[in-house]
């Protein structure tokens, strides 16, 4: 039989073991992950009886549950804890990547637009100022040839008609 670290005390008449955090070693999302994982084997209680320290408890459902029991199931809280310690730092370290995953993730479920989609989309409005030219097809910068001429000289290109 092992002794409990000094941060760990079990109480054998309430069936609970209590387990004391550092709330700056472990942040408190890793914290309640690790509770959440425990909520189908056992009652939990989180409390903050100083300033930067959580404590958890952890209330067996066996209503005379073995002293062995109660410390293997904080040993085993303690694990899930690292864990979701070590996954929250992950996560933090790798926020944007993930953002940017997700978005275009999202995007690409949408998947095209339909045809109705771009037959109700209003092309008129200008999207964005052109002052360089780029947008300009090669007709519009530099005319076209006029091949009923037979000359090859450049013509520029018409202008269309309003309302066409």
């Amino acid at each position: 039989m092992h002794k409990p670290p000094p941060n760990v005390t079990v109480d054998l008449d309430a069936g609970a073991v209590r387990l004391g955090v550092d709330g700056e070693l472990y942040p408190l999302p890793a914290i309640y992950g690790a509770a959440y994982v425990f909520i189908d084997r056992c009652y939990v209680f989180l409390g903050r009886p100083a300033p930067g320290r959580v404590e958890v408890t952890l209330q067996a459902r066996d209503p005379s549950p073995e002293a062995e029991a109660l410390r293997a199931l904080v040993g085993e809280f303690a694990n899930e804890l690292l864990s979701c310690a070590w996954r929250h730092q992950i996560t933090a370290e790798n926020r944007q990547l993930i953002e940017a995953v997700t978005t275009q993730a999202l995007a690409g479920a949408m998947g095209p637009p339909s045809l109705d989609d771009l037959a109700s989309f209003d092309f008129t409005d200008d999207a964005f100022e052109d002052p360089l030219g780029i947008a300009k097809s090669w007709e519009e910068k530099h005319g076209r040839k006029d091949k009923s001429a037979g000359t090859g000289a450049s013509q520029p290109a018409a202008e269309p008609e309003e309302g066409a």
